[in-house]
């Protein structure tokens, strides 16, 4: 079961690899971490548009440009960023995707979503996208050369 999309997935992992690399001080290439992340160029690039559009990046073109975070990722919620790639109303749509759906007319598994979806957006509004990158590191499961 996907509860977000191809996007979202792929926009945490670029953002949590990020946060690894922030150290440095310098862009992230973003050819490099889509190779070290195995998601496509092209796609990954569209989803790092749409953060800097969004306020959470910002870009830098030439030779050692890249991508790097335009606000402290200490600052950026995890909730935030989801609300960001999946929309403002991720955390109030139903898991099977039914319009409609509600305390009035519930699909079968609004009322258990409905208990999980409110536990998610907690700790989604108080994790940061520093402390994932943190575990990250840690764990070194991938997003982390």
């Amino acid at each position: 079961m996907r509860v977000i999309s191809k996007s979202g997935e792929y926009g945490l992992r670029a953002l949590m690899y990020m946060v690894a690399h922030r150290e440095k001080g310098e862009f992230v290439n973003i050819r490099r971490m889509a190779e070290q992340l195995d998601i496509s160029f092209h796609f990954l690039t569209k989803i790092l548009q749409d953060l800097t559009q969004k306020g959470f990046l910002h870009s830098y073109r030439g030779p050692n440009g890249g991508i790097a975070f335009l606000r402290q990722p200490e600052n950026i919620l995890l909730a935030d960023v989801v609300r960001a790639l999946e929309g403002e109303d991720f955390f109030d749509k139903c898991l099977l995707g039914l319009p409609g759906c509600g305390q009035l007319a519930p699909c079968p598994l609004h009322h258990i979503w409905k208990g999980i979806k409110s536990a998610l957006k907690q700790e989604f509004e108080t994790t940061s996208m520093a402390e994932l990158g943190q575990a990250a590191l840690l764990s070194r499961i991938g997003l982390v050369p």
